[in-house]
């Protein structure tokens, strides 16, 4: 039976290429596209994949976050992070959110067959620019359950934290969460009391630095 693969990523060029390249392996069945975190977790409750090919930095929900939401409902998914981004706290933050694997936008086709392929087999895979600045005992640490990220935020908190780094107001932030206007703004407080910082502005550098948002 084939590997059912979801793709996740905001760019459409992106998805559409790999895609095509997973169809000429008979052994991936390519279910589904999603264009960022919040629609990739409709897609797998519909869509029911094996493996989910997940970006890291998208709008509404980065894909650090949907990870943990992902797997926190369907722990026997397989998560592929790809990404642009090479630096090792970011690596360590997606392998603590469960992912198996990571590699970068700009490694070959072939390196993504190979890991998916180890990741079904229950091991980790980077893939080998990765791999030269992540050391096997720093991957046993990051994946420790007492290992600390070290802003104290919650999952939730997070996902306010990305979605007011973005410009949204409180009213949409609401709505996009379900939640009411007045819960919004006290995990807003919330989180500029874990962060020490006191300004829209602040929030949005952290953001940034920290891989919660790409704008």
């Amino acid at each position: 039976m084939a590997t059912r693969v979801l793709m996740v990523d905001d760019h459409e060029i992106m998805r559409e290429g790999m895609c095509a390249l997973l169809r000429k392996h008979s052994e991936f069945e390519v279910v589904g596209q999603a264009a960022d975190g919040r629609r990739a977790l409709d897609s797998v409750v519909e869509l029911q994949p094996d493996v989910v090919i997940m970006d890291i930095g998208m709008p509404n929900l980065n894909g650090i976050e949907a990870s943990r939401q992902i797997l926190s409902q369907n722990p026997r998914i397989k998560i592929m992070a790809l990404s642009t981004h090479s630096e090792g706290t970011i690596v360590a933050k997606m392998i603590k959110a469960g992912a198996c694997g990571y590699m970068l936008k700009e490694s070959a086709f072939e390196e993504l067959v190979s890991g998916i392929k180890i990741m079904l087999s229950g091991k980790i895979f980077l893939c080998s620019k990765i791999s030269k600045v992540v050391f096997s005992d720093y991957i046993n640490i990051i994946t420790n359950p007492k290992w600390n990220e070290g802003d104290g935020l919650s999952g939730r908190e997070r996902e306010v934290l990305q979605l007011v780094a973005e410009g949204h107001t409180t009213k949409e932030i609401a709505n996009i969460l379900h939640l009411s206007p007045k819960t919004i703004d006290s995990h807003r407080e919330h989180i500029m009391e874990k962060l020490g910082i006191r300004n829209i502005a602040g929030l949005t550098k952290y953001a940034i630095r920290e891989g919660i948002t790409r704008s």
